[in-house]
């Protein structure tokens, strides 16, 4: 499994140590990935996702899971949270509907 965060995409990207004597030695920075379970207010519904820590403060900042997905562009969204993504929006066309 790819170490890739659900919501924002975030991958890991490569650079460079740097010691007191300028010496160069490659390494990797790796989102800080962690099991998060996330409920969904329109679905009413538990959903387990693998996020980076800082995608779990922007959730909590634009007022839940929902609120998040509806903001977030399909691109950066993995395939699990695009299909998510479509339940909601229908669920909450239902509700507006009834």
């Amino acid at each position: 499994m790819t170490r890739r965060c659900e919501l924002t995409g975030k991958l890991p990207m490569s650079g460079q140590l740097r010691s007191h004597a300028e010496n160069k030695t490659k390494r990797t920075f790796r989102p800080n990935l962690c099991n998060i379970t996330l409920i969904s207010d329109t679905l009413q519904r538990k959903v387990r996702l693998r996020i980076s820590a800082h995608a779990l403060k922007t959730v909590e900042r634009r007022g839940g899971l929902d609120a998040f997905l509806m903001k977030a562009s399909d691109e950066e969204l993995s395939e699990r949270c695009q299909k998510l993504k479509r339940e909601v929006k229908k669920a909450q066309a239902e509700q507006a509907a009834a």
